[in-house]
């Protein structure tokens, strides 16, 4: 154990199970430890350095603005916030958007958006889905659709209810007995295994979200921000959202989240029902804008391309089970236990992750094809062996 990793296990909270890797440095997808060894990151910090690490555009523009003005409160107008939400609006179709500084939060405006529009009917209850995972506040635990995440932390929020995805049945009756002010789901269902909803009950969430004036609200946490191949994830089913929500990959490395309004509820937060201190930092903005700027039609059918590829090597190989998600949001199911597999390819240069029983991988967006391979090589030759 180095002197950083005895430093962190004395003073930060325990909340952790960190890897024995002390991370000094890297750019692109690659990273390199204190001791010198290099590691191809397939992980991107959970989906966040979209663009890879220290980006030479994304820090120019973050530089520039923290050179300028690197905060000021929400009383005031600055360019960035403006600039980002304008971005945002144009290419999604929506109304407004609200910012704050994570995925939790971003869900969390979502469920007080839902809330305060249903209010005069009488309406509260969030429907949800099993196996859904939407942030560790109170809230959003109670929104995340997993038991074993509510068990130590009861009271949780009341006023959620799950149904199993992909069960139409199911979906309909939940409708029925909780009469919902709004439907809340991942289209890939990231923490819960890498899991991407069926279209045909995608279609059935809108078409009962519209016929019941349930607001439809997409957690696009983990899935937004060019990480399927689409800019959103629910631009591959052709539905139109009441809410979207956003974080991770926005920010490009830098904490920020969104919650983006459409026209139907764009009005429905006024002056004093939420806020928040950093939301909309100008230089978390600056570089979401960045970001958004380079999430154009070419890069985002390089992620399709690459993520084609990636199943074509994994799917049926040896040791390998099955291949799961969308884009470059690939969970694989392995025959031996994911925890083995991840720690072996970290001993062997290359970092993924775990989703359940699975191994995750969620590179960065423009990660060369070249280490691309290499890292499946690694993986490919750890699931073999």
């Amino acid at each position: 154990m180095n002197e950083i990793q005895a430093k962190d296990k004395q003073y930060v909270a325990g909340t952790y199970a960190r890897f024995p890797v002390t991370i000094d440095h890297g750019h692109g997808s690659e990273v390199f430890d204190t001791d010198g060894n290099r590691y191809i990151d397939m992980g991107s910090g959970i989906g966040v350095t979209a663009l890879g690490i220290a980006d030479e555009g994304w820090v120019a523009a973050v530089t520039a603005q923290l050179s300028a003005v690197q905060h000021m409160s929400n009383l005031y107008y600055t360019a960035p916030c403006a600039d980002l939400a304008e971005r945002l609006c144009t290419r999604t179709g929506m109304d407004k958007v609200f910012f704050s500084n994570s995925g939790a939060e971003a869900n969390e405006c979502a469920v007080k958006i839902a809330r305060k529009y249903a209010a005069e009917s009488g309406r509260h209850t969030i429907l949800t889905l099993e196996n859904s995972f939407h942030g560790r506040t109170l809230t959003t635990l109670a929104a995340t659709g997993q038991e074993h995440f509510h068990t130590l932390f009861q009271p949780l929020t009341p006023g959620f209810v799950h149904t199993p995805a992909n069960d139409i049945a199911a979906l309909r009756a939940a409708v029925e007995e909780y009469a919902p002010a709004a439907v809340l789901f991942e289209c890939v269902q990231g923490e819960g295994g890498v899991l991407p909803l069926e279209e045909d009950f995608v279609a059935e969430l809108a078409r009962l979200a519209a016929a019941r004036d349930m607001l439809l609200m997409v957690d696009e946490v983990q899935t937004g921000n060019g990480r399927t191949g689409a800019l959103y994830a629910y631009m591959h089913y052709g539905i139109t959202p009441d809410v979207v929500t956003t974080a991770k990959g926005l920010g490009g490395g830098l904490p920020i989240g969104a919650t983006l309004m459409s026209r139907k509820v764009s009005a429905v937060l006024g002056a004093g029902d939420h806020g928040s201190t950093y939301g909309g930092n100008p230089v978390a903005a600056a570089g979401a804008c960045h970001v958004l700027d380079r999430l154009d039609d070419t890069l985002l059918a390089a992620v399709r391309e690459k993520a084609a590829h990636a199943v074509a090597r994994l799917t049926g190989a040896r040791g390998i089970k099955a291949v799961t998600g969308k884009g470059l949001m690939l969970g694989i199911e392995t025959e031996k236990p994911a925890a083995e597999v991840v720690r072996a390819c970290m001993e062997r240069g290359m970092l993924c992750l775990t989703a359940k029983t699975k191994v995750r991988l969620l590179p960065a967006l423009t990660i060369p094809q070249e280490l691309l391979d290499e890292a499946l090589d690694v993986l490919l030759g750890v699931c073999a062996g």
